[in-house]
């Protein structure tokens, strides 16, 4: 009589009991950072430097993601650009806060392709792509022409909830309504009324150019 078979089965029903023990009651890996939230762009491209522009950067679902220009900030010397004017597409003539700024980012994990980005300065539009840092506090830019590899980067920084309330109300009320109606009540506050969530405007056939960084020569 083999007597060794039940002492084997035995361990490993053990053995497998273990693993499900130790795999219910592991903690859950935790979940790549994603573009969405708040970015500044500053003048030297450090996170101390001084702002230039605010990008909401928005979860449009099916992984694909868009940047809305939340705040503008005016540059010494520079006049404060309130419109696009030199705008070709459906943009023309938007006012720039609010503007769709970046468009058709499909997501896959950190990083971000298939875009463009608009330069409301004079119109043009160029290929872009995204990429988070693993810690989620830097968005790296990579603006370009025909390959990412003749582009330029610059690095955005994440800036933390508590600057939505530095926003335009009607900006929050109509890209973030979740946060505008949690805002009700505070001073500055979006009415209720006023929330809705916007619509994701249709992106343009891409035609090179970027607000940020410019293609490497």
């Amino acid at each position: 009589m083999n007597t060794h078979r039940p002492i084997r089965l035995l361990a490993l029903a053990a053995a497998a009991l273990v693993s499900y023990v130790m795999t219910a009651t592991a903690p859950a890996a935790a979940a790549e950072p994603t573009a969405a939230g708040l970015w500044q762009r500053t003048d030297n491209g450090k996170a101390g430097g001084k702002p230039v522009v605010w990008v909401l950067m928005l979860d449009r679902g099916n992984n694909m993601y868009e940047g809305v220009v939340a705040k503008t900030f005016t540059q010494p010397g520079q006049s404060n650009l309130t419109v696009c004017e030199e705008c070709e597409d459906d943009r023309k003539d938007q006012p720039i806060l609010g503007i769709s700024l970046i468009r058709d980012m499909k997501r896959k994990a950190r990083v971000y392709e298939g875009g463009n980005i608009l330069d409301p300065r004079n119109g043009d539009v160029w290929k872009a792509m995204l990429t988070v840092s693993p810690d989620g506090q830097t968005l790296t830019l990579r603006g370009y022409l025909m390959t990412p590899a003749l582009g330029k980067d610059e690095d955005w920084f994440r800036l933390p909830d508590s600057a939505i309330a530095q926003l335009d109300p009607a900006i929050v009320a109509k890209f973030m309504p979740e946060q505008a109606a949690a805002l009700t009540g505070k001073p500055g506050a979006v009415p209720p009324a006023t929330a809705g969530k916007a619509k994701a405007t249709p992106a343009p056939a891409p035609k090179g150019g970027a607000m940020a960084p410019a293609p490497a020569k």
